[in-house]
């Protein structure tokens, strides 16, 4: 291909990416320096040189290098402003100051690239490449019919017909197809029958998986992106689509279609199991397509989720001693260790770890398969008989999966550290991830569908000979309980006499799985449980605080923690004595201190928080023995190996001060108070990001404990936290394709006018919790807040616009009326502050688009009302303010209704019932509290016949024979 660009240019942009790839940094910044200075000055004549030495380069690191570097070099913003005004959506960028001749020029270079590029690896970038600028130009209304034309005229491209020069016929096929499904819109304009005639012949390609699994790639992405009548004359993809699976499915133990001696490895097992996580999103937002295919996938799936079936030798013979390691026959436990197979297993034993990866790989990805179809339409498949059993028999059997040596491991677990190892490491792996799945499954179909199953199996698990399935078979009670909790009910009494005898439990783990399944059940069935079982729950709990093994008696303590959440404070008082004994000295044990695990103490501490909590002012009997042991931790565990002990100290020493009341706790108060100062003044640890959020809470609750007396400490506490609550939001703007930033850990993606934003989390929920807070301190306090209640007014009131945190917006509405509460009370509200409350709250109730802080809103302008003095106190100005407000907020919630049963009606593909009927229901909240607040103005006035009208709007509908038969 003839140069773009003159002979000097290119020779100098040699040598600038030669030095951007050096790893000497003062080389590569300068290199950087050089490209930002000639894309400011010439920047179509290097981006054209950039794509020339795409084609160019002799080696496919520097072809590959530029193409990514031309891709992120287009679309990152101009370095010069425009006068030209930007595009709905979009950003002024390099690409927006290109002129055409320069735009068709480059695409002329990257359609070169595309038919001539014979590495895959350069390929793949420059389909990416493509891609970016067929989806940028469209957006702003240029399209590419000339990649159109290639890319389909590649789909159909084979050996005979291609130029010497020319890539690969099987490499032009695959990347039509990823152009494809990069950038549908390509082929969304264009005669259905056409575009699928495409796609088919790619999914049934002779010649190479790759080209299959380019074919499925673009499939899903046309289907994704279809409106509802195109998917309608769609739907005979489908089963192409899926015969991919069952084609590879049928020839797992032969190499993939197209590969060679010198390809890389890969094998079948990974060609099913990405082809499956490529169809997985499509059963999220498009699950009636699979409806005509459940009775064959379900024929499919089984032999890929379960484990192999291979008789082998007997038990006894193959294992005498079985303590590990893998294990024969069909479904008995304990599960086998050799992750998946097919029947061929036994005579192409798997002895290399790579391949055995795979194969549990592709397990996973099967479940992860028929779990997101699960749930995205559980009242589909629950009438496919037999798939709801084969999902919870895969899943019980890959719990019981641990791949660790039975003594080193065991040794291993018992040494760690839980508060401080990584817990990546527990959740993600295979017993963990068919756990999550039971758990995900068992919230998407309901108990009726799923306890008979499970149960079918638990009981025989829980007496196997291997720890494993013991173990797996008390995680799959805890698993299921959320999502079973009404059907679980009934049969609780079985549930609890299989659980507790597993206390006793010859191994640790098992017990400390023991002490998870009750914990989970008293959270899932909260007072139900203990209401009826507290008797057998503490004959097993209280002595597990004594388990010889600290990770078990630790895991007890927790497990209490959810016991006394959901415990009636009768109900624990016969059994406070014993625990609290047992907390103390997993607190303070006696002989070497030495040797006490920290992360014991810890929980001992949380534990102990929380049954004061629960057992209210009875606890004060134990007051005079915990509390100095508490201020002795806040006075000495200095450092950073005790900061998880502090703040756990700072939070018990709280509760427990609530508990006791303030006559018992008022000799110690102001050894606690003057310790949190000290601690509030010391140097900020950059490292300890958990000590401000405690101290803040901590601070509440001897507000609360104190009562008025903590007025005089409001000088102490009010500066941070008024500070902390008028922080604004710690923002990143993204760039497109700025992958880095988006996997930010502690940061959240949000869309706003048209821009994405990362919102650092941590300091969004410490502002919350600061509004939380001040309500705290403004309903104990009430008029003595009265010093700060204009500063607090002024923070608060702009913050009901706070989008970045649903949180901060709901402490803010309710926190308006206490404060104008507070004003009356103490003689300090004015009509300045009563004008600029009531203005807030009208403009934000006629803006508001979220139905359920709507609802927030009304409830908490009726509360304001009621401090001023009722409606007859309200100004004509704000009383048609709320009025046109309210007239507003009908309009549109009637609109969203009709539109929504119009969709209904109309029985488009991609609405959701369930999820419409819950947006619904929100809704009726916000009408009821609308309709309250009308009520308090006139008893009959006329708006109220248009909220019932409204009431009265929209589809309606739940799938009450289905829905109710899950929900109880």
């Amino acid at each position: 291909m003839e140069a773009v660009v003159p002979p000097e240019i290119s020779t100098e942009l040699t040598q600038i990416l030669s030095n951007l790839v050096l790893g000497d940094n003062e080389i590569r910044a300068s290199a950087e320096k050089a490209v930002n200075e000639r894309l400011a000055h010439t920047p179509e004549l290097y981006l054209l040189a950039l794509a020339q030495f795409a084609i160019t380069a002799d080696t496919e690191v520097m072809r590959s290098f530029s193409l990514v570097l031309l891709r992120r070099l287009l679309f990152r913003p101009a370095p010069t402003a425009s006068s030209q005004p930007n595009p709905p959506g979009t950003r002024q960028t390099l690409y927006d100051h290109l002129s055409n001749q320069t735009l068709a020029t480059l695409e002329r270079l990257l359609l070169f690239s595309l038919s001539h590029e014979t590495s895959s690896n350069v390929r793949r970038k420059t389909v990416d490449t493509i891609c970016d600028l067929a989806n940028q130009g469209m957006m702003r209304g240029r399209p590419w019919h000339a990649l159109q034309a290639q890319a389909f005229a590649m789909t159909h491209s084979n050996p005979s017909q291609q130029s010497e020069q020319s890539a690969p016929a099987v490499l032009q096929r695959e990347s039509a197809h990823r152009i494809f499904a990069g950038c549908p819109n390509l082929v969304m304009d264009l005669q259905i029958d056409a575009v699928l005639g495409v796609f088919q012949r790619g999914l049934k390609d002779q010649e190479n998986i790759e080209v299959r699994h380019a074919a499925l790639l673009a499939s899903v992405a046309f289907l994704s992106a279809a409106d509802p009548t195109q998917l309608a004359q769609s739907i005979s993809l489908m089963s192409p689509m899926l015969d991919t699976l069952s084609d590879l499915s049928s020839s797992l133990s032969q190499p993939p279609l197209g590969s060679s001696s010198s390809s890389p490895k890969t094998s079948n097992y990974h060609y099913l199991s990405t082809f499956l996580s490529t169809l997985t999103p499509l059963c999220s937002t498009h699950p009636i397509l699979f409806a005509p295919h459940l009775q064959s996938l379900l024929s499919l799936l089984p032999s890929l989720i379960l484990p192999p079936v291979d008789c082998g030798p007997t038990p006894t013979v193959s294992r005498p001693f079985p303590i590990g390691g893998g294990r024969q026959g069909a479904f008995v436990f304990p599960p086998p260790s050799n992750p998946n197979g097919d029947e061929d297993a036994a005579s192409s034993p798997i002895d290399d770890d790579e391949e055995r990866d795979e194969r549990s790989t592709l397990r996973l990805s099967a479940l992860e398969f028929v779990i997101s179809l699960s749930e995205a339409r559980p009242n589909m498949v629950r009438k496919v008989n037999g798939w709801t059993e084969v999902i919870v028999r895969a899943c019980l059997e890959g719990m019981g999966e641990f791949d660790e040596d039975e003594t080193t491991g065991l040794d291993a677990w018992l040494r760690e550290d839980p508060s401080t190892s990584s817990s990546s490491a527990e959740t993600d792996s295979p017993p963990a991830l068919y756990e999550q799945s039971l758990d995900r499954l068992a919230c998407a179909m309901g108990g009726k569908s799923i306890l008979p199953p499970a149960f079918q199996y638990i009981p025989s698990m829980m007496v196997s000979f291997d720890w494993r399935v013991r173990h797996a078979g008390l995680m799959a009670i805890a698993a299921i309980g959320e999502g079973t909790g009404k059907v679980m009910q009934k049969e609780l009494q079985t549930i609890v006499d299989m659980v507790t005898p597993m206390f006793n439990d010859s191994h640790p783990r098992v017990r400390y799985a023991a002490c998870q399944c009750v914990g989970q059940l008293c959270t899932d069935l909260e007072e139900i449980i203990q209401q009826r079982f507290h008797r057998n729950l503490f004959a097993v709990l209280i002595p597990a605080l004594e388990d010889p093994e600290p990770r078990v008696h630790a895991h007890a303590a927790s497990a209490l923690i959810n016991f006394c959440e959901g415990v009636e404070r009768d109900t624990l008082l016969p059994y406070l004595d014993p625990i609290v004994e047992r907390l103390l000295k997993l607190l303070n044990p006696p002989g070497d201190h030495m040797q006490v695990r920290r992360y014991v103490q810890e929980q001992a501490i949380t534990t102990l928080a929380m049954v004061a909590d629960a057992s209210e002012v009875t606890f004060a009997k134990h007051y005079p023995t915990i509390m100095p042991l508490l201020l002795s931790v806040l006075r000495n565990a200095d450092g950073p190996d005790y900061r998880k002990l502090r703040v756990k100290a700072m939070e018990c020493a709280g509760l427990i001060a609530i508990a006791v009341g303030p006559d018992v706790f008022r000799p110690d108060s102001t050894t606690l108070i003057e310790l949190l100062m000290r601690i509030q003044q010391s140097p900020v640890d950059p490292n300890d990001t958990q000590l401000g959020h405690y101290l803040m809470a901590t601070w509440a609750k001897i507000c609360q404990a104190m009562g008025s007396e903590f007025e005089a400490y409001l000088p102490v506490v009010m500066p941070s936290l008024l500070a902390t609550a008028s922080a604004k939001a710690d923002l990143s703007v993204y760039e497109e394709g700025d992958d880095a930033l988006e996997e930010r850990e502690g940061w959240e993606t949000i869309v706003m006018d048209g821009h994405t934003y990362g919102v650092r989390t941590s300091a969004m929920d410490e502002k919350c919790q600061a509004f939380e807070t001040l309500v705290i301190y403004c309903s104990t306090l009430s008029a003595r807040f009265a010093p700060y209640l204009s500063q607090t007014l002024e923070v608060t009131l702009p913050c009901l616009r706070f989008y970045f945190h649903e949180g901060v917006r709901e402490a803010c509405a309710m926190l308006i009326p206490m404060l104008l509460a507070c004003g009356k009370q103490s003689g300090t509200l004015t009509n300045q502050m009563v004008s600029a409350t009531f203005l807030q709250l009208i403009n934000c109730i006629s803006t508001e688009h979220d139905s359920t802080f709507l609802a927030s809103l009304y409830k908490y302008f009726s509360e304001a009302l009621g401090v001023i003095g009722g409606p007859e106190a309200l100004s004509a100005q704000f009383h048609d303010g709320i009025i046109e407000a309210t007239k507003r907020q009908l309009h549109a919630l009637a609109d969203k209704r009709k539109a929504r049963a119009a969709r209904a009606a109309s029985n488009a593909v991609d609405f959701d019932r369930d999820e419409m009927a819950l947006v619904e229901e929100m809704e009726d909240f916000a009408l009821e509290d609308m309709a309250k607040m009308l009520a308090g103005f006139d008893h009959n006035h006329p708006l109220l016949v248009a909220v019932s009208g409204v009431r009265d709007l929209g589809f309606n509908t739940y799938d009450s024979d289905e829905d109710g038969d899950e929900e109880s």
